[in-house]
């Protein structure tokens, strides 16, 4: 533990990767992690592996309220993912569909790490219900149906957004647009990611320089 009592240091970069359901988090993430080495944590993913988990003491509650288009219950979330960060290997995480609520955004930052940003990949209702629509017919999950789908969006509305809002006025929020071609969104999303890089390279730099001009 470091003295603000978070579990990761700032040797960690942690990118919250946002979006309504559909938005394709799930395929730009794949590009970040094969060009840049980040991990990528989906938060739905964890929580779909510990709820088919034998025995599992959340696995009841967690499939209750996935299928519900519900928040699972911020402690739940965040445990599954610190428990995640610290066995990686790795110090740059894209945690996929998280923070989802106000009270996991507030606890994630003050008790495991801080995020660099919120990747917020913006897309309509429409495209994204045409795009669940046609994974439901082969995913097998249970929330990829009609009813779902549409209460999925009406928690994120309500619930999610909120979270985007909260760190837009921090500045701490890029926007892509999602309607465009796969490969437009990840040439706007790589640009994104080489500028936080080169940005962190010059700050190693300038502090060593100084550090240098200290001896």
């Amino acid at each position: 533990m470091i003295s603000d009592q978070q579990t990761f240091g700032d040797d960690t970069t942690v990118v919250y990767v946002l979006g309504g359901p559909g938005a394709g988090k799930g395929t730009q993430c794949a590009n970040l992690v094969k060009d840049f080495g980040f991990v990528h944590l989906s938060a739905g993913d964890l929580l779909r592996e510990e709820r088919q988990r034998e025995g599992s003491k959340y696995g009841e509650l967690i499939n209750n309220y996935i299928k519900e288009g519900k928040i699972v219950p911020a402690k739940i979330t965040i445990a599954l993912l610190e428990n995640a960060m610290a066995k990686s290997p790795s110090k740059r995480f894209l945690i996929d569909g998280f923070p989802r609520k106000m009270d996991q955004a507030v606890k994630f930052e003050k008790t495991v790490c801080k995020g660099k940003f919120v990747l917020f990949f913006d897309c309509p209702e429409s495209v994204m219900l045409e795009r669940l629509l046609k994974r439901g017919k082969t995913s097998g999950r249970v929330d990829d149906n009609i009813e779902s789908i549409k209460k999925r969006f009406v928690t994120f509305k309500e619930t999610s957004y909120p979270v985007v809002e909260y760190f837009e006025k921090q500045n701490k929020v890029k926007r892509v647009s999602c309607v465009n071609s796969p490969q437009k969104v990840y040439a706007e999303t790589k640009a994104i990611f080489q500028e936080l890089f080169e940005n962190e390279e010059k700050a190693k730099k300038a502090k060593a320089a100084a550090t240098a001009a200290k001896n």
